[in-house]
Formats: structure tokens, sequence, C-alpha cells
């Protein structure tokens, strides 16, 4: 897979690009970067790619003309007529990122990925991208960091990267719901013991209590993913028990 990365701030992923599972993917050739630096296509001397927005508001705006310019560079640095590509604008303004939709890029042969700053980039952008992306519901100086978050996210899904398979299979939000309660060694520390389930060597049942743990920490944390789930009558009764609990 090959990401471009457009950004004022460049020097942002030098170090960002090279650890942990990305530096592994570079090794494995699962992923190559590509980072283009907005300011070389700046059209002044003093590589200025900001201006007063139209209307008299406060901040300052991207330019279009610069960014478009970045924009068709990597594109045609991505590779041959044919290839799954989406170009991303990283805005406050976008559409939620969610892993669904993280699994949807890790599919593409191409990744294009605008890191907006200032109070944003020009409207007329929008004609030359496929989608706005939002991390959550926050505010960030510039997309350089949403950026990060998004490329771990998906450079984890691609084929090989991940030593063991089955972690990506089992996280959050995979199923829908939040994953379960995790233990290590040693089996008590300070008068905390690890569940007994998990040491019984008991599969069937510790698989029911994973299952269980996953929905209370759902139903606590972020009960409204329980609505988009379809729910056996075995997770009914157990939300029902939670519900109880929490009433008692």
């Amino acid at each position: 897979m090959e990401i471009g990365i457009l950004t004022i701030f460049p020097e942002v992923f030098e170090t960002a690009l090279d650890f942990s599972m990305i530096k592994i993917a570079r090794e494995k050739n699962a992923v190559s970067f590509n980072v283009v630096n907005i300011r070389d296509f700046a059209v002044d001397k003093h590589k200025k790619t900001d201006d007063v927005p139209f209307g008299g508001l406060e901040g300052m705006v991207m330019s279009i003309e610069p960014v478009y310019k970045a924009i068709e560079s990597v594109k045609g640095k991505l590779g041959s007529e044919g290839k799954k590509i989406r170009i991303v604008l990283l805005s406050a303004s976008g559409r939620k990122l969610t892993q669904k939709k993280l699994e949807e890029y890790s599919k593409l042969d191409g990744l294009v990925l605008i890191c907006g700053r200032y109070e944003g980039v020009d409207e007329r952008v929008l004609e030359f991208i496929d989608e706005e992306i939002c991390i959550g519901d926050y505010i960030l100086s510039g997309g350089e960091f949403a950026a990060c978050v998004i490329i771990e996210g998906v450079i984890r899904l691609l084929p090989g990267v991940l030593g063991n398979a089955d972690s990506a299979i089992n996280e959050s939000f995979v199923n829908g719901i939040l994953d379960y309660p995790h233990y290590t060694r040693p089996r008590e520390f300070m008068g905390l013991k690890v569940p007994e389930v998990l040491t019984s060597g008991n599969h069937k049942e510790i698989e029911k209590w994973r299952r269980k743990q996953a929905l209370a920490r759902t139903y606590k944390n972020r009960p409204e993913l329980l609505e988009n789930i379809k729910l056996t009558k075995e997770d009914k009764k157990n939300l029902e028990d939670l519900k109880d609990e929490r009433s008692s």
C-alpha cells in the first residue's frame, strides 16, 4: 500500500513513520510513504500557503492552489490507472472515523491524507478529494496527528503486519462492541487476583466470560454501540442482569 501525506509540517512524520508497527510494515514492504510539503507548491517567494478569508472573519484559510498542486503531484506518484486510491481531507467538519472506515482504507492500493491547518482549507478543495474525515468530536490545530491515527489504524490491518492475525479480529469495535478485559502474570498483585475462569482451562466458559465482560464494558462506557449490533438471547439476558445490578 502507498500512503501520501500532504502537510506544511513534514518534520512531524520524520519520527512518526519510523517506529513500532509502522516501521515493521515498512520493513516488510507492506507500505510505503510519500510525504509532500505543500509549501513546495506555494505561488509566492515566501512559500505562503494561507490567506485571509473572504467575508472578514478571524483566522486564516489554506489556499486552494498549493493544495491542489500537491494533490496532483502525489496522485501521479501513486501508480498506474486502475489502482484503488482514496483522497482524504482531515477536517473537523468530516465524518467521524470508525473501525469500519479503517478496514475500507486497508483494502486500497493508495491513500492520500491531506493535513488541514488554520481555520481549514478553501472549500473548493472538496472538488478534488473523495471525503472528509474527523477522528473525534474535538479540535486540533491541524491534521498531522489525525493522519498518524489513521496510518496506525490502517497499517495494523494490512496482511502480514501483525504477528498474530487473530489480534486484529478480536479487538474493540471489530465486532461492534468494546474489547473484553485482559490479564497476564502474576496471578495476584497487591491482593488483586486474575479471575479464576481465565486459569480454569475451560475454553467454553472463558469465551462466555469474555463476551459477558465485553458487553458489560460496552454498556458502561459506550452504550450507544449496543443499538447497532445483533444480540443473542444470552447477550440480552446478560444485559438485563447488568441493568438489574445497576438499579439495585
